[in-house]
Formats: C-alpha cells, sequence, structure tokens
C-alpha cells in the first residue's frame, strides 16, 4: 500500500481517535461537564471564531478569488438550517431546543469532513508539509469532542444519542473525509479546496456567533471571559503552528 496513502490515513485516524477520547472523558465526568459546560463553550467559540477568521478565511481567499461568496453560503445554508430545524423539530418537541445541539454538530461534522481532504492534500505536498498540518489541527480535535457532546446533551438529546451523533459528525467524519478524497486527490485542485473551506469557515462562524456565545452571554460564569480568551489563544497557537 502506498506509504503517502498510510501516513495521511493514520494521521486522519489520530485525530479521529483524539476526538473520541475527548467525547468519552466529558461522557465520563458527564455530571461535571454539566456543571462545568459553558466554560468548554466558551473555549470553543474563541477557537473557532478565531480560527475561521484568523486561517481558514484568509488561506481560502488565497486559493479562490469567489472564496468570499462561498464564505457567504455557509453562514446563510447553516442560518436556514437551523430555522429548518426550529420549525419542524422544536416545534415538535417544545420542551428540547435540538437547533442548539443538531446546528453546531452539521457545522463541526462538515468542518472535520474538509479537514480529511487537508490531511490527503497536505501529506501528497510532503510528510513535513502534512506533519505541520497534522499538529495545527489535531490540537483542537480534543475540545471539539467535548463541545459536540456538550451541546447534544444540552439541547435536550439522550446521553446516547448525544454520544452516537458527537463521534459520527466530530470523530469518524475525519477519516472518512480523507478515505473520499483520497482517490481523487489529482482533481482536488486550490480553487475547489478554497471553496470547500469557505464555505466551512462560514458554518463555524455561524457556530461560534450564533449557538455559543450567545450561550456564554446567558450564562455568565466567573471565569466565562477566561476561557474564551484560553480559546483564543489556543487559536493564535493553531494559526501559528501552520
Amino acid at each position: 500500500m502506498d506509504n503517502t496513502f498510510c501516513t495521511a490515513l493514520g494521521a486522519s485516524l489520530l485525530a479521529a481517535l483524539v476526538t473520541a477520547v475527548g467525547i468519552y472523558t466529558i461522557r465520563r465526568f458527564e455530571a461535571w461537564g454539566r456543571k462545568n459546560g459553558i466554560y468548554f463553550v466558551c473555549f470553543a467559540a474563541g477557537v473557532l471564531i478565531s480560527v475561521s477568521f484568523l486561517h481558514i478565511v484568509p488561506k481560502s481567499f488565497e486559493m479562490n478569488p469567489h472564496a468570499p461568496a462561498y464564505l457567504l453560503v455557509g453562514f446563510v445554508a447553516l442560518h436556514l438550517f437551523n430555522r429548518f430545524i426550529t420549525a419542524f423539530v422544536c416545534e415538535r418537541a417544545p420542551d428540547a431546543s435540538y437547533g442548539i445541539g443538531l446546528v453546531p454538530t452539521l457545522g463541526i461534522g462538515f468542518h472535520s469532513f474538509v479537514d480529511g481532504f487537508i490531511y490527503s492534500i497536505t501529506f501528497t505536498v510532503s510528510l513535513f508539509t502534512g506533519a505541520l498540518a497534522a499538529i495545527g489541527m489535531v490540537l483542537h480535535e480534543f475540545p471539539e469532542g467535548i463541545v459536540t457532546y456538550l451541546l447534544l446533551v444540552r439541547s435536550g438529546f439522550s446521553a446516547r444519542a448525544s454520544l452516537v451523533l458527537a463521534v459520527l459528525a466530530a470523530s469518524l467524519t475525519t477519516p472518512l473525509g480523507m478515505l473520499v478524497s483520497y482517490p481523487y486527490i489529482s482533481r482536488i485542485d486550490a480553487p475547489l479546496l478554497g471553496s470547500l473551506l469557505a464555505v466551512s469557515a462560514g458554518a463555524l462562524i455561524y457556530v461560534g456567533a450564533t449557538h455559543l456565545l450567545p450561550q456564554a452571554e446567558r450564562e455568565q460564569r466567573k471565569y466565562s471571559l477566561c476561557a474564551l480568551a484560553a480559546g483564543v489563544l489556543v487559536a493564535v497557537l493553531i494559526v501559528l503552528s501552520k
């Protein structure tokens, strides 16, 4: 088997494993997680919004001149999905705000799927390039898994359903994206990847700005600003490591 394929697959599986460990950890200590969940929400808001603006958006603009339009598409598409969930799901279960969990899960899942594309492309360029990209991406996998699970639980899903959905969306989508993209690696040029990155950034900005930050404002806790600042700091480290 091709060494490049094995390395890219191994890196994507490592990312999936780190995410799954985050999900397992927060499930194992769920009472603690529920009590302190708002800190993870603030942290995730800092990471997602900062990484999007500092790295994903500029990178997509470099790769595709039409990236601003795709950025808008990602943002609006997730807004429309949120409206759909609110109208057709939440109204049928008025005691549960499923959109609070489903919409971020969709955005995170799509972003993780695109991460798989990035593993395929960067390891095809060189081992060193792939390793640098992997370091940056794996840094945010653990908290990403925690936040995905907590948002689903907080929005009304059972612990079991939250576990399954979080693993499917945040963990397994990365190796899936790698496996789907690798056979077509020669056809995934910079403009196409740029458009995917822009859509992903639009989705993540929507998640951070309209779902995570409002929760942080509603549940103001003593160290919530510190958690947000920590998320921004981690995002800066991710950007600097690329």
